[in-house]
């Protein structure tokens, strides 16, 4: 059985209620295996939709960062130091995070030019504290919106002829754009930010 195959049956399951749950945890596993998550939060938002696919993306992300981060300061911390090593970027931050804390943590959950996956890692070698950490997960939401947001229009993308055409709700369609043209500048915004905190804090006024 080819991929392709295999990927047509396993859709209608994960589209299922279980199947959501089980999303769940195995985009926790993904995180931690270092796996890129752009894909699977799209494949999310074209499963469940936008919000829903948010949600549970969101939930797993957490999970799997959380995980990252225990394993990167206990067991895996001299395999994490190692691998960083090749990253001159996530060194930056780990350095930075003991200056900036809470807030480097959000402008770079934010921002998705640094690979969320090793950043777990990168900030389980450093001082920030677990309690920090975990609010700064807050900051993974404006990407999550936006990536499940592509993944439910590529979902979608055969309604596109009915949009043009003038049978279906363009104004619903109007809606999901602005909504992922608002998060782009966000992320763009935050990462921005970030940039300068890690140059050793933002310009004057």
């Amino acid at each position: 059985m080819d991929g392709l195959a295999l990927l047509d049956q396993l859709l209608p399951a994960l589209r299922s209620p279980l199947g959501a749950l089980a999303f769940v945890p195995l985009y926790a596993l993904w995180v931690t295996l270092l796996l890129p998550g752009v894909w699977a939060s799209m494949l999310a938002g074209a499963l469940y939709g936008t919000w829903w696919g948010s949600l549970i993306v969101f939930v797993g992300a957490c999970l799997g960062a959380e995980a990252a981060f225990l394993l990167g300061r206990t067991w895996l911390r001299n395999w994490a130091r190692r691998r960083l090593a090749a990253v001159p970027k996530l060194l930056a931050i780990e350095q930075a995070v003991s200056r900036e804390g809470l807030k480097l943590v959000l402008l770079t959950r934010l921002s998705p030019a640094f690979p969320f996956s090793l950043l777990n890692f990168a900030y389980g070698l450093s001082e920030v504290s677990l309690r920090d950490y975990s609010i700064g997960l807050i900051g993974i939401l404006p990407g999550t919106i936006l990536f499940c947001g592509l993944g439910a229009l590529a979902g979608d993308v055969a309604r596109f002829g009915e949009v043009l055409s003038g049978e279906a709700d363009a104004g619903t369609w109007a809606l999901r754009i602005g909504g992922l043209l608002a998060s782009v500048a966000s992320v763009w915004l935050a990462g921005k930010a970030a940039q300068r905190a890690l140059q050793g804090g933002d310009p004057p006024a």
